[in-house]
């Protein structure tokens, strides 16, 4: 170049000589505008090789002059002078930043582009593209001038204009310039946001190969969904566009390479940065794996080089994420993480407060971390004036101020201003708290507000007018709280478990003010529990999330029920018991639905339903160890593929979606319309075909006694007061008294009589006197199906009951009594099945070694093969595999080993085999046993419910043996006397197989042979508990 070949000194020669010739010519010299020109010309040579802006300030001036000469002259060297003074101009303004040089930049683009002057040399759409960048350069240099908008405005038309170029890396730069100024002006997205992403949308259909276009569409997706709402539209718009410019950055050109990099990080970033906010908005665990997968796709990506900055915060993130889910899988209530924020700067946030029309994004952006301060019960902060001044004057700078409608959740402060005031009412007990709290919340809901701020100031009413209709009984308050419940059950979009606690207060209200709403808010509430629970993929998380609502919500159903016998609906209660109940059970008893009837009518729906049902099990029964679900054992940087839990959630959860699709067909069908619908009542009482099944239902509101019978309506017996609270106690003593003092110690035999006692009176007398009432003749079968704390009470040995004769009579010696975990069980329990001829085949699952008296009782079962079949998987033989796979082949089955219990994991409750190895409840659930019929389970704990469970889910060995297809299943209440297994067998078997029943299965002669066992056994004289011990659930 021949700047290149030009000193310094020649050039300054060069503008000497032309500045002593122009001092000599007049102003409108014919030559003069020439000379200006070439004199510009050399000073921005000059500038080119010193860097000095004061020859290129002056190259600008000698253009400036020229150009102004050209208007009266020769109009050729017009376009010319006009480019390199734009040019000068752009170069200034990108060092210097002096507005007027962009200003006038934008003026002389303006003019070449209209003017259309290809003497320039440049093409329209490249003017186009760079008179976009300048507009967006001017807006930049603007904060609040009027032409602010319509410079935004014309850069829409220009950009639009572009989608007819050919060359989409102008349009590409141009587009980009447009997104830089929209992302970074709330108020520009706010009069633009709907034009400027349809632009964006329709660039992306123009250049789909652009990935920084479909970046841009994708971020600007992003900011709409934090601005107005958070619409799921949005979302998935957002991560669809981010996701498409990750792809198409995957092998850009290498001129392209670096602009392409940056732009693929900040998509990867943005997609995990939205997903982790819109968990954190809405709650739901679904949003909660999505984000945990973001962040491990950014994570384990080869584009993100390992020491860039990003990743230590992603990696956090994601630490926090999955510790979310181990909350999420184990707690019903939503967490959220804060800093620790001092409350004695709030003078200084006060202060700081805007006047009137001046709240900016940047302004309130100050107030972020006093936003997020944590309030407890409690707490100083709650009763700290400077907290509570600085909240009401930042609320009511907020109210007065029109401007605030463009700040992110502008009504968090309403929010946290109603949060502090509730508790400091809770605090103090001054009303006047509790009303200013109340008030502050519906200001907020007059605000401009989106779906999001309504949803959270809506459901922070709830607790203060709670308290004050409590405190004040006044019709207004319940009813605009029960609009308030109304309005969040509706609301599909927050979380589940919000949803479900908001309900059953709502019920328990109407219930206790006699609102009409009472029956819809219990019926919600109910219908909810299912979507609370069922998040967590597996057996064992889905009772840790039972457990953790049983604080909140545990005695829905009890309660529910009790308000339907007080208003005699006993067909009704007893439905509602039986949908309360055995959750787990129910869902998987619902995995294994006969569909023969169904495949009569239409066989491949029933073939579908049949495998997804299958594949639901398989993932239901999967088992997910603790450690993987931690954060901590990978550093929250563990790749997709070591984490088996993320997939299990969304495996899961497609199934459950394509399942109800297909029950959604199958209820279409003719007489299929209540095909999985909870039982009726009608269907319910068939349990009680072969006798009264008794239910209990203790509740704090009223305690009840339902009999159920086939063929007359139910009977009710009601309690007396404090009974709730009394079969409370005894079931903690009985409990407490024999990890005190153990089975066999006198202390807890005198518990065990005494408690016996209560129950008899409780519970034992009025159900005999209702049974003479009702003709229920002594020694018929009778059923418990019990609820709560009666799921560890004997109460099929209640008593003594008082005789005539003297002679100790308890309650099974007048009826026979079995168990069964709900009444749809039992039916199950029933139903015809593939029978076999002559006597059961038993097998025999034995542990000779662990037991002292395990060899006598053995001898006992192997006595019987002079009568029937016996097969016997003894010491080593009796491994997991040959256990469950000679189920498969008998129909009775017989175990003599140690039963073991664990705490607060009962699907880990287990059959002890040789050595080591052990069959668990888990795999016993796994297993399909057609031929199944009686299982006779000679081991400690194997009907007991293990502590920190939950009772009226029925998880022990017994239940599991039940689901698994045995009809009916003899078990033990807690550890037994191994040395009482050979009399009781003997007895048993002799009973069951040699009594002439004909007509009657011979699992059905299981409860009479066992009440007639243990009757042999207590006349040995073996302690109380040791008789007590074995129960009979099922047929």
């Amino acid at each position: 170049m021949e700047t290149d070949k030009l000193s310094l000194s020649k050039i300054e020669h060069k503008i000497d000589t032309r500045q002593i010739v122009l001092s000599s010519l007049p102003r409108f010299h014919p030559r003069r505008a020439e000379l200006l020109r070439s004199l510009a010309g050399w000073r921005y040579k000059h500038f080119k090789i010193s860097a000095s802006y004061g020859q290129l300030g002056q190259s600008i001036i000698h253009w400036t002059e020229a150009l102004l000469l050209l208007r009266t002259g020769s109009t050729p060297a017009t376009a010319p002078s006009l480019k390199a003074l734009a040019k000068s101009l752009r170069i200034r303004w990108q060092r210097l930043k002096q507005p007027d040089d962009i200003k006038y930049y934008v003026n002389y683009l303006r003019y070449l582009r209209d003017q259309r002057l290809r003497v320039v040399n440049i093409s329209h759409d490249v003017m186009t593209s760079r008179l976009v960048w300048a507009l967006g350069e001017q807006v930049k240099s603007q904060s609040r001038s009027d032409n602010v908008m319509e410079n935004i405005k014309e850069m829409v038309i220009l950009c639009l204009g572009l989608l007819n170029s050919d060359n989409s890396r102008l349009a590409t730069y141009a587009f980009s310039s447009l997104f830089i100024v929209v992302g970074n002006r709330h108020d520009a997205r706010r009069e633009f946001d709907d034009q400027v992403i349809e632009c964006f949308r329709e660039a992306n259909i123009r250049f789909p190969y652009s990935p920084v276009l479909s970046d841009c569409l994708g971020h600007l997706l992003l900011l709409r969904f934090f601005e107005k709402g958070y619409a799921n539209g949005d979302y998935n718009e957002a991560i669809a566009s981010l996701n498409r410019a990750i792809t198409l950055a995957s092998d850009p050109p290498n001129d392209y390479q670096r602009t392409v990099q940056i732009s693929r990080l900040q998509s990867m970033m943005s997609i995990a940065s939205l997903s982790h906010f819109r968990y954190v908005i809405f709650g739901k665990p679904e949003y909660l794996e999505e984000a945990i997968n973001h962040h491990r796709t950014y994570l384990s990506s080869s584009w993100v080089p390992l020491d860039h900055p990003t990743r230590l915060d992603i990696s956090q993130e994601l630490a926090d994420l999955v510790n979310h889910r181990i909350r999420f899988s184990f707690s019903t209530r939503p967490t959220r993480d804060r800093d620790y924020f001092d409350p004695s700067t709030l003078s200084t946030l006060t202060a700081a407060i805007p006047e009137l029309n001046s709240w900016t994004p940047e302004q309130w952006d100050r107030h972020d971390q006093a936003l997020d301060l944590d309030i407890d019960h409690g707490s100083e902060v709650v009763e700290n004036e400077e907290v509570l001044k600085y909240f009401r004057q930042l609320v009511d700078s907020l109210r007065r101020d029109p401007r605030s409608n463009c700040l992110p959740i502008k009504t968090l402060p309403f929010d946290k201003l109603g949060e502090i005031l509730f508790h400091a009412f809770e605090s103090t007990d001054k009303i006047e708290y509790l009303d200013e709290s109340i008030a502050v919340l519906r200001a907020g809901l007059k605000m401009h507000c989106t779906r999001f701020e309504q949803r959270c100031l809506t459901i922070s009413l709830i607790s203060p007018l709670s308290s004050r209709l409590y405190r004040l009984w006044r019709r207004e308050d319940l009813e605009d709280l029960i609009q308030v419940f109304v309005a969040v059950a509706d609301d599909t979009s927050i979380m589940a478990s919000i949803r479900l606690n908001s309900s059953y207060r709502w019920a328990v209200i109407a219930h206790a003010f006699g609102h009409p709403s009472v029956t819809t808010a219990y019926e919600i509430a109910l219908s909810l529990i299912q979507d609370t629970f069922s998040y967590p993929p597996t057996l064992e998380t889905q009772h840790y999330r039972l457990v953790s609502m049983r604080e909140d919500v545990g005695d829905l159903p009890s309660r529910y029920a009790s308000y339907q016998v007080d208003t005699g609906q006993l067909n009704r209660a007893i439905e509602t018991l039986e949908r309360g109940r055995a959750l787990l059970w129910s869902e998987m008893r619902s995995f294994r639905t006969s569909a023969d009837r169904l495949a009569a009518v239409n066989l491949a729906l029933a073939e579908e339903f049949v495998a997804i049902n299958s594949e639901l099990e398989q993932v239901t029964m999967s088992i997910v160890p603790y450690g993987i679900i931690e954060a901590a054992d990978y550093g929250g940087e563990c790749p997709s593929r070591m984490d088996p839990f993320g997939p299990l959630v969304a495996k899961r959860q497609e199934l459950l979606e394509d399942r109800e699709k297909i029950i959604s067909r199958i209820r279409a069908l003719p007489d299929l319309n209540n095909f999985l619908k909870p039982p009726s009542f009608d269907a319910l009482r068939s349990a009680a075909l072969r006798g009264p099944v008794i239910i209990i239902n203790p509740c704090k509101h009223r305690s009840d006694i339902l009999i159920l019978f086939h063929n007359s309506p139910p009977s009710l017996i009601t309690t007396p007061d404090g009974f709730h609270d009394c079969v409370l106690k005894l079931g903690d003593r009985l409990v407490e008294d024999r990890k005190l003092y153990g089975l066999d110690s006198r202390r807890y035999n005198r518990t065990l009589r005494s408690i016996l006692g209560s129950l008899y009176g409780l519970v034992g007398r009025p159900v005999i006197e209702e049974f003479r009432k009702m003709k229920v003749p002594e020694q018929s079968r009778i059923w418990w199906c019990p609820t709560s704390v009666f799921c560890h009470l004997p109460l099929h040995a209640m008593g003594p009951i008082p005789s005539d004769n003297g002679v100790k009579r308890y309650f099974s010696d007048l009826y026979i009594s079995s168990y069964t975990p709900t009444l749809s069980t039992l039916i199950e329990s029933r139903k015809p099945g593939r029978q076999t001829p002559g006597r059961p085949s038993i097998l025999l699952i034995a542990q000779p070694e662990s037991l002292r008296y395990a060899i006598p009782e053995i001898g006992a079962i192997q006595r019987l093969n002079t009568v029937t079949t016996i097969s016997s998987l003894l010491s080593k033989k009796a491994t997991p595999s040959s256990v469950v796979e000679g189920l498969r082949n008998h129909q009775f089955s017989h175990f003599v080993c140690h039963g073991n219990l664990e705490r607060g994991r009962p699907l880990d409750a287990s059959f002890q085999l040789y050595g080591s190895e052990r069959l668990t409840l888990l795999d016993i659930v796994r297993s399909r046993l057609p031929r199944a019929e009686f299982a006779f389970l000679s081991a400690c704990h194997t009907a007991e419910v293990t502590e920190d469970s939950i009772d009226d889910e029925a998880l022990h060995l017994t239940a599991a043996m039940q689901y698994c297809g045995f009809r009916s299943v003899v078990g033990t209440m807690w550890a037994m006397a191994d040395e009482d297994g050979q009399y009781l067998v003997e007895d048993f078997y002799k009973s069951i197989l040699s009594r002439d029943e004909p007509g009657v299965a011979y699992y059905e002669r299981s409860a009479r042979a066992l009440r007639d066992a243990v009757q042999n056994l207590r006349r040995k004289g073996v302690p109380l508990e040791r008789w007590v011990n074995y129960v009979h659930y099922g047929a």
